[in-house]
């Protein structure tokens, strides 16, 4: 295939690497994505909880900034998806309930909140009553919560499906295929496999290192991180819960996720054991046992699923968006927790990237190459 600067490969078609093919093509470029099985990778297992608040961690303020600007873009990506796709990716703006189960569960869950306060988020503290008013299935043991208005959740599976009839009524070229080789003639990357481009994204999630021709100080130093999670079905007529719920139960963190559909997504697991897939006694048994304490209902419901996720994450626990440590190689990974959250801020500042060679304001701290002394391009489309 004969290329030209224009054209674009994505590696990668899980939510990242299809918004920003999406989000491309809008912008007048040929775009391909490789993927030998679109969507079925991260984004499949995700819970979806779109949650910068309620899940804010000391020391990262700078994510924070990042998550809270793309979960303000998150309505209209959505109502520009769904016009597109003609499809509903399932976007809730019920919030979400995070609760405390016993003293010590209280006491960290009272940190948060001070923490939150100091960066002026809005989180309102409810006593055990009012979480019970909230959620009437919730346990009398539950000793407190903050509510988090502003939390919102989406469907990630309906949002790949939507993504796929965007891209394709956008033009873009989905292969259900591998990538296997990166092609660089010099020091410029030229291509994947038989595609000549004139960038390749690299956003294959925790794969995004392995694929061949990258030079060892070009790849991304991205690890899986494993989740373990359960679907249940619960009543449509009489839901257990009406928002998202966080937990912590005796010091490990839950969360349950409901969907208008009568799905409950129960999660997550993070455990760093490489590439292991494997469902565990351990990680789904303690699952059940911390969500049955939790919500004693939630023993009379249907589990109708258990899987593992591979979360991409990166040393320092925050995405990788940005030029590549060579000239028309663009990376677009390392979301780990923040994949599904991230993806309309992410697809918009590569398609920036990709159009004006530079990324919008605030995109310095996750440069891909700040793990290395290599010296990443600043213009990655030819002049």
């Amino acid at each position: 295939m004969a290329g030209h600067d224009g054209d674009v490969v994505v590696v990668g078609g899980g939510v990242i690497g299809l918004a920003i093919a999406w989000r491309t093509a809008l912008r007048g470029f040929a775009v391909t994505v490789l993927d030998p099985a679109p969507g079925l990778g991260a984004s499949h297992h995700g819970a979806g909880m779109l949650a910068p608040v309620t899940e804010v961690h000391y020391g990262e303020e700078d994510l924070l900034r990042l998550n809270l600007a793309s979960a303000a873009r998150y309505p209209s990506f959505v109502a520009e998806l769904e016009e597109s796709s003609g499809t509903p990716v399932g976007y809730r703006a019920t919030g979400t309930l995070a609760v405390a189960f016993d003293a010590d569960d209280k006491a960290a869950l009272d940190d948060l909140h001070r923490y939150q306060a100091s960066l002026r988020l809005s989180s309102q503290p409810v006593t055990a009553r009012e979480c019970r008013e909230l959620e009437p299935y919730l346990s009398t043991a539950v000793r407190g919560g903050l509510l988090v208005d502003g939390d919102h959740q989406v469907d990630p599976r309906r949002l790949v499906a939507a993504l796929l009839v965007a891209c394709a009524r956008a033009g873009v070229d989905v292969r259900q295929v591998p990538a296997r080789q990166l092609r660089v003639e010099g020091d410029r990357v030229v291509g994947v496999d038989e595609l000549d481009a004139g960038s390749v994204v690299i956003a294959a999630g925790c794969w995004s290192g392995d694929l061949r021709g990258l030079p060892p100080h070009a790849r991304p130093p991205v690890r899986p991180v494993k989740g373990q999670i359960l679907r249940l079905r619960d009543d449509v007529e009489h839901p257990m819960l009406r928002r998202n719920v966080r937990a912590l139960v005796r010091g490990r963190p839950i969360y349950l996720v409901p969907r208008a559909d009568g799905e409950i997504v129960l999660g997550a697991t993070s455990e760093d054991k490489g590439f292991d897939t494997r469902l565990t006694v351990e990680g789904t048994g303690d699952l059940l046992a911390d969500a049955r304490e939790l919500l004693p209902r939630v023993s009379e419901i249907e589990l109708v699923e258990a899987s593992v996720g591979l979360r991409p994450g990166s040393p320092d626990n925050a995405p990788m968006i940005g030029a590549g440590a060579l000239p028309g190689l663009v990376v677009a990974t390392g979301h780990y927790r923040n994949g599904i959250l991230l993806a309309p801020i992410t697809a918009d500042a590569v398609a920036d990237l990709l159009t004006a060679g530079s990324l919008p304001a605030g995109f310095d701290r996750f440069d891909p190459c700040r793990f290395t002394r290599a010296r990443c391009t600043q213009a990655t489309v030819p002049a």
